[in-house]
């Protein structure tokens, strides 16, 4: 498969729940290799938080589809903004291609169209993370590729407890 025979488009209200379910599976392959459950995924209220992320305006999202309309990866883009950033910039929270489509050009029109989204939002920067696990050194590996370059750091959480 090239770059020709993929389509990416922004993802519309009638992509969510397939879009949900690629988010899922990407979830589900991240703790299959760290061993432990650190997500609370719910494929349908996901659907439904998508929806109203996108009504929101700071949160975009790409798929592409094959020459058989299917979806088969996806990249989600947020704005934040930082004083070491300069100000505004865009963050990638999940990226995802279907394995049997990785290797083949889907991953770098994703990427294509999120810079050229930051580009249209005058972000600063895109930034994403990976796990400094070695079993992520291709996801790095494919990063670089794409013009990404290390920044430093690993990501933490705090959950916010009502």
């Amino acid at each position: 498969m090239s770059k020709r025979n993929i389509r990416v488009e922004e993802v519309t209200i009638a992509d969510t729940d397939e879009v949900a379910v690629l988010i899922g599976k990407l979830l589900g392959e991240i703790m299959q290799v760290i061993g432990e459950n650190v997500f609370d995924f719910d494929c349908g209220r996901s659907a439904n938080q998508l929806r109203q992320f996108l009504d929101m305006g700071r949160y975009n999202a790409f798929i592409a589809r094959n020459h058989a309309e299917r979806i088969i990866g996806v990249i989600t883009l947020s704005e934040s903004c930082a004083l070491y950033a300069g100000g505004r910039f865009g963050t990638i929270p999940e990226f995802y291609v279907e394995p049997e489509y990785r290797s083949q050009g889907v991953g770098s029109a994703l990427a294509d169209a999120a810079r050229a989204h930051a580009r249209s939002c005058a972000w600063s920067r895109l930034e994403v993370t990976t796990p400094p696990l070695p079993q992520f050194e291709r996801t790095l590996a494919f990063y670089e590729a794409q013009g990404f370059s290390l920044a430093g750091g690993r990501k933490l959480k705090w959950e916010v407890q009502p």
